[in-house]
């Protein structure tokens, strides 16, 4: 009879609590995952991924002004060994054939020479314009910069609008300074056609035949900056290589 009161036990109630826990740690597990896969989602293509982008772009950005940077050294090493200023070429086997392909000759007075300038060339960082390489002109006076004479130039064209906004915030300008041509609107804005190129057919043009819009200019002295054509809307990086 007590036999028969006693509770009867389960043997399969301990087996559907370890397949109950064991089901709970998995779905855990598995939440763990798909988090991180979101994570990783968010990072790629999300906000990180938009972060990422603009730090790539400023240092392209930083690349392009370094590059600069050694076009005004090289022409400062010229001018150094009783060079004039018209002097300076750019020649170089893989620049346009106007400022020459050969800067072995005359070789001191050369930008891409060791015995000149000593400059290695270079294209200009990706993503930052159309893939237009550098140019170099003398025909645009630049604001508070020297006399009325025209600077030699390097110019990096057809910057994209937001490549613009970056390098003018870098440098501290408050807006986009503009050139409307000047008043002989010939040959245009800081970034001329090939006729303008500073090479032995195309040197300065005295007085300048292009003045940029100094009142749109923030900063004065303007060494550098990046302009807008107002006449197509384009965009150039401009720096002063040697003030005249």
């Amino acid at each position: 009879m007590l036999r028969g009161n006693m509770p009867i036990l389960n043997p399969s109630a301990p087996h559907r609590e370890r397949q109950q826990s064991g089901n709970v740690i998995f779905f855990i597990l598995l939440a763990i995952l798909l988090l991180g896969l979101l994570t990783a989602a968010l990072r790629s293509g999300g906000i990180e991924g938009g972060q990422i982008d603009s730090e790539t772009a400023a240092i392209n950005v930083s690349r392009m002004k370094d590059q600069a940077n050694a076009f005004e050294r090289g022409v400062a090493f010229i001018m150094q060994n009783d060079a004039s200023e018209t002097d300076i070429r750019f020649a170089h086997a893989n620049a346009p054939a106007d400022y020459g392909n050969d800067p072995t000759v005359n070789a001191q007075f050369q930008i891409f020479s060791r015995a000149g300038g000593g400059v290695e060339y270079l294209p200009p960082p990706s993503g930052l314009n159309d893939g237009s390489g550098w140019e170099f002109y003398g025909n645009t006076h630049m604001p508070q910069v020297g006399t009325a004479l025209p600077e030699l130039l390097a110019v990096l064209p057809n910057i994209t609008a937001e490549a613009c906004t970056l390098i003018n915030r870098q440098i501290g300008y408050t807006g986009t300074p503009t050139d409307d041509g000047g008043s002989a609107q010939s040959p245009g804005c800081v970034y001329s056609d090939s006729s303008a190129r500073f090479s032995s057919a195309g040197m300065y043009s005295d007085p300048a035949s292009n003045t940029t819009d100094e009142t749109t200019f923030s900063l004065k002295p303007a060494t550098q900056a990046c302009i807008t054509c107002t006449g197509d809307g384009s965009r150039h990086f401009v720096r002063v290589l040697l003030a005249r």
